[in-house]
This record gives structure tokens, C-alpha cells and sequence, in this order.
């Protein structure tokens, strides 16, 4: 082999010692995995699936069914399982419990926190809930353990700045959660190793703001806040699409 040859050769080689080494996250983001939290299902983040659709986004939304967080985040990996290539995560409300549960599988590539819990390893929901006053007194619970909210309240503590029209559906048409998937503990905060994005409400009556802030802050989340309420994926859907395309460039740059 001659000094030429020899010299193409190695160079080869460390190229493809290089692409090896390179993690599957560099690779650019397009597909969006949404999971909706308690109350209300997957069909209000229509205006933010085609924001992000109309700029070559491959959006699914999650439909978890609300029956236990294992059950839950089992529903969201099983989409994940179906994506080409890297995911961004996102989850809004109970939502983001499911999404720092299942968020660590290896084709998630950041996640997204939409006026979302952020729980540590050990805390569950009303665990959270409890570090703050009351953002709403509306939650009640049905005989078997199910919770709602009051539909009396429904507009004012969740959809304030929802028309009318479409907060009493939400009120009327509202997933309920299982009190059990509340008192579920995190085993396995996938903030810890994923980059993530935090989008506060500062009108939010349903988590406390000064809550998200404490655990984005706790996560090292990037923060943007808007005036919002907690049904912001459809009183703002284009910041709530602008967050996440922003989580979906960062890791290819």
C-alpha cells in the first residue's frame, strides 16, 4: 500500500469512527409526539398539528386512556414505536407526567412541557399539586375514583381565554382521569438526560404558575411564558407550535 493509499485509508477510518460516535439525536427532528393531559382529548391541539404539519412536520397525537400512568405512558411508547427516525415529546398538563415517564426511550430526542407537571423520581401529581395554593377548587371525584371538573368552573380555571362556545363543549365532552394515575409515583424523570422546553401560562388556574416555574427551573428546562390559560394549545397555538419547533431544531444544531 502506498503513503497515498495509506493516508485515504486512515482518513476513511476516522470518519467512520466519527459517524459512530455521533448520537441519534443529531439526526434533524421530524416527527412531534403529542400527549394531551386529563380533562381534555387530542382534538383541541388541531391548530398546533397543522402549524407544525404545513412546515414538513409527521405530528400524532397521543390518545392515552386515562385508566393508570402505566397504562398511559404504555399507549405514548407505542407511538413512539412507530415514528421514523428521532421524536420530539410533548406533553401538556397530566401530560407531562406520562412524558417524563415514557420519554426515555432512545428515539426521544428532547421534550416539550405545555403548562405541564415536571415530576422528580418519587413525586406523582397531587404531590405537586399540594406545594402551591390551589390554582382551581373545581376538581371532584366520581364513586369509582374518577375526577372531573366542575363544568360551573370549567371556563373560568381551565379555558379562559377559549370562546364560549368551545369551553362549555370542553366542559360537556371532558376525559376524565383516574384518581389512581394522580398518585403515581415517577420512576425515571427522562428530563434528567433529554433537553427540555417549558411553556408557562402566567393565567393558568389549573397549575399553579409559580409551580412551573419552580420545577422547569428544577429541570433546566428553557422557559418561555405567555399569557395564557391552561387550554393555551388552543387559545395560542402558534407559540405553543414555535416551542416546539424550536425543541426540534436544537438537537441537529
Amino acid at each position: 500500500m502506498g503513503l497515498t493509499q495509506l493516508t485515504l485509508s486512515l482518513a476513511g477510518g476516522a470518519l467512520l469512527a466519527v459517524a459512530a460516535l455521533t448520537p441519534a439525536s443529531a439526526a434533524p427532528v421530524r416527527n412531534v409526539v403529542i400527549v394531551h393531559g386529563a380533562l381534555a382529548d387530542g382534538s383541541g391541539w388541531r391548530k398546533v398539528h397543522d402549524l407544525l404539519k404545513a412546515k414538513g412536520y409527521r405530528v400524532t397525537v397521543v390518545q392515552p386512556p386515562m385508566t393508570s400512568l402505566k397504562d398511559d405512558v404504555a399507549a405514548t411508547r407505542r407511538i413512539l414505536d412507530l415514528q421514523d427516525g428521532p421524536s420530539v415529546l410533548v406533553g401538556h398538563s397530566y401530560g407531562g407526567i406520562i412524558v417524563t415517564q415514557a420519554g426515555s426511550a432512545a428515539n426521544v430526542a428532547g421534550l416539550v412541557y405545555v403548562a405541564a407537571f415536571q415530576p422528580d423520581e418519587g413525586e406523582n401529581l397531587l404531590d405537586l399539586a399540594a406545594r402551591t395554593p390551589p390554582a382551581t377548587a373545581g376538581f371532584k371525584a366520581t364513586a369509582d375514583d374518577y375526577l372531573y371538573l366542575d363544568p360551573k368552573v370549567f371556563a373560568a380555571d381551565f379555558a379562559a381565554d377559549v370562546p364560549a362556545g368551545d369551553a362549555e363543549f370542553m366542559a360537556a365532552s371532558q376525559v376524565l382521569p383516574a384518581k389512581a394515575s394522580f398518585e403515581a409515583k415517577i420512576t425515571q424523570p427522562a428530563w434528567k438526560t433529554k433537553k427540555s422546553w417549558a411553556l408557562i401560562a402566567t393565567e393558568d388556574r389549573a397549575i399553579h404558575p409559580d409551580l412551573m416555574r419552580s420545577m422547569a427551573r428544577r429541570a433546566g428546562s428553557a422557559v418561555k411564558e405567555i399569557k395564557a390559560s391552561h387550554a393555551l394549545f388552543m387559545s395560542q397555538p402558534a407559540a405553543v407550535a414555535d416551542l416546539i419547533e424550536t425543541a426540534a431544531e436544537a438537537p441537529s444544531k
